[in-house]
């Protein structure tokens, strides 16, 4: 008999967003991690979901705030599905951890009674499967956490007619922390060997840490972060979703992916070759961003060379864009140089000798690349606006 559910890892609830300067929209992109929750009704009605299995990283911290310990357990109780989840590195469940403490325990009591987590590496018996839990009790762990499997598996004891899940959260074949935020360091801690895991004997590997959603071997996947965090690293990266799993004992997993994210975060890249640049760049801005630029985040790279006049438009459009963007990550090396027809306008003035002379010598002293040259062009830039 097949058993449907849905895999979910990486919610890391309380991400601080630190990058995100405004603190408005840090608590929209914090509360819409929730509301990613909430958002799993609707799949588990629709494939008839036994449970829900979150593999690792369902807090951003082992030290999760009260708050939003309460709101994830409020969002949890909503399901009205059973929620099984295991620590992963960011919420470890070592000593001290959020799950060891009092305040857990009573708020999953009274708002999600549906909640477990598992913290002890042992089969469970839940819903016609049996799970193996790999859970990590330290941020790093030496060894492979899945490691007990290898034998656990054959044990008589276990019912042999029930499909058998592992949950499991590290880095497989180089996925997982090797996708890093922008303030992490590179680590080959948790690693865990597919190939040690006898392919006969499991019918479903549910991995976390790994934010894009992916298939790692033919019954392992990573399911991704169900709510985009941060921009994209690479091609095959495709976070934002959750996966709807059906299984039986014996056979190949069926798996379907269901597109569960609210923000977008994109990248652009323009190089300015001539001032008509800046129309082509609203152009492909509207395009990307559409009618929702408050959804979006950006990481916008700029070169190339504008006139003076055109720089400033396009200081307006970055002024505006930060402002209706959730965040917009600017790498800006624009240079700016007066036009020929700017030029001109400096260069030419009868009447204004000393103008001229200086527009002159800012001129020749603007086409360079070092920092002398940088000052010059911001001095033509300056002479102009007082003149215009």
């Amino acid at each position: 008999m097949s058993l449907a559910f849905l895999h979910t890892a990486d919610w890391q609830l309380g991400k601080p967003f630190a990058s995100v300067a405004d603190e408005a929209k840090r608590h929209r992109l914090q509360q819409e991690r929730i509301h990613a929750i909430e958002r799993l009704a609707g799949p588990i009605s629709e494939s008839g979901a036994a449970f829900v299995l979150v593999a690792g990283d369902l807090f951003d911290s082992s030290q999760a705030t009260k708050a939003t310990v309460s709101a994830a357990c409020q969002a949890i109780g909503s399901l009205k599905v059973p929620v099984i989840a295991i620590p992963g590195n960011h919420d470890h469940g070592g000593a001290g951890s959020v799950w060891d403490q009092e305040f857990f325990r009573r708020e999953r009591d009274a708002l999600a009674p549906n909640f477990q987590i598992l913290l002890k590496p042992e089969p469970v018996v839940v819903a016609s499967a049996i799970l193996f839990p790999a859970p990590l009790l330290r941020r790093h762990e030496a060894g492979d956490p899945s490691a007990w499997i290898r034998t656990a598996l054959d044990d008589p004891a276990l019912p042999a007619d029930l499909p058998r899940i592992v949950l499991a959260h590290g880095t497989v074949q180089g996925f997982g922390t090797a996708e890093l935020d922008e303030d992490e360091l590179p680590s080959t801690a948790n690693l865990i060997d597919l190939s040690r895991l006898p392919a006969h004997s499991v019918d479903y590997i549910a991995l976390g840490d790994w934010h894009g959603t992916k298939q790692v071997g033919p019954k392992a996947w990573y399911s991704g972060t169900p709510e985009i965090d941060r921009f994209p690293r690479g091609e095959g990266n495709r976070p934002g979703y959750i996966l709807k799993v059906t299984v039986a004992r014996g056979t190949l997993p069926q798996v379907e992916e269901w597109r569960s994210a609210k923000f977008e975060w994109r990248e652009l890249g323009y190089r300015f070759t001539e001032d008509s640049g800046l129309d082509l760049l609203k152009g492909q801005l509207d395009e990307l961003l559409g009618s929702r630029s408050g959804d979006h985040l950006l990481q916008l790279r700029l070169d190339g060379s504008l006139g003076i006049a055109a720089a400033g438009r396009l200081e307006e459009l970055l002024e505006t864009l930060d402002a209706r963007l959730l965040r917009l990550k600017l790498y800006h090396s624009v240079t700016v140089a007066p036009s020929e027809e700017e030029a001109a306008a400096l260069t030419r003035r009868a009447g204004d000798p000393l103008i001229v002379s200086v527009a002159s010598q800012l001129a020749v002293e603007a086409l360079g690349d070092d920092e002398e040259a940088a000052i010059a062009r911001l001095a033509l830039r300056e002479l102009y606006g007082a003149l215009t």
